[in-house]
């Protein structure tokens, strides 16, 4: 019997990539399992520009965005802007997800609520990886902040590269193919991970198997670790061909 799985996301006013990678990802799934469909409803908060300042002030639209998807009644609710968690300071995926969960349980929707910047470290975790390198698109400092988070979370951060694009639509228009070539930049040698875009909106979905092939290591991105957290709240097997290998079929839910 085919059931269709509303999924709901909190997604920056200027985000162009989670509405597309998401999909996409859960699309190539459906040709796989077609019993399973998806349905996305969006909700925005104002952001165009990746600094301390807008991401703040971002976060603080997120119960009133989970509050107008609640109406939708979503299955899960995915809020997607890594950076403006991780900015605020090790563990605040905790917090912001709990006030989006007080959000929708206020309107009465029981929608299980995920975050970017969690999902990355369940994803990481379910890979058993312990070091990692990363790749981001933003400044030095909250590449940083997103070290720093990893490190909190007892991730050690072997190597990092920061593109410095502030402008959040000019980062959705980097070429992910780009990335095939950034990734050799890094110091792989200790890492048991590489995280392709720590952001969701920094595209890498074409270039995530050519570069775990070429690498030899699991490659994983901010948008496959939330879409592998979606799959796993709904109770389904985290498989989308082709994504790396924290979404084939071995890899154990974290």
């Amino acid at each position: 019997m085919s059931r269709d799985h509303h999924v709901g996301l909190i997604v920056p006013s200027s985000n162009l990539t989670m509405e597309t990678e998401l999909p996409r990802m859960l699309r190539a799934r459906e040709e796989r399992y077609p019993e399973d469909r998806f349905v996305f409803h969006a909700a925005r908060a104002r952001m165009q520009h990746v600094t301390p300042e807008q991401l703040k002030a971002m976060n603080a639209q997120s119960e009133r965005a989970a509050a107008e998807l609640a109406d939708a009644r979503p299955d899960v609710v995915a809020t997607a802007c890594l950076v403006a968690i991780m900015a605020q300071g090790p563990g605040y995926h905790c917090t912001a997800e709990d006030a989006i969960t007080a959000a929708l349980r206020a309107e009465g929707a029981g929608a299980p609520v995920i975050s970017s910047a969690g999902a990355l470290l369940a994803g990481i975790a379910a890979l058993g990886a312990k070091r990692v390198a990363i790749i981001t698109p933003y400044l030095k400092p909250l590449t940083q902040a997103v070290v720093t988070y990893l490190e909190d979370a007892g991730i050690e951060v072997v190597d990092s590269l920061s593109l410095e694009v502030p402008d959040n639509l000019a980062v959705a228009r980097l070429d992910p193919a780009d990335l095939r070539e950034h990734y050799r930049k890094l110091d792989l040698t200790r890492a048991d991970a590489l995280v392709l875009s720590a952001c969701v909106q920094m595209p890498s979905l074409p270039s995530i198997q050519p570069v775990e092939d070429a690498a030899g290591i699991p490659v994983l991105s901010a948008a496959t670790a939330t879409t592998f957290r979606i799959l796993t709240e709904l109770g389904l097997r985290p498989e989308v061909p082709g994504a790396g290998r924290l979404l084939r079929s071995e890899t154990p839910p974290a």
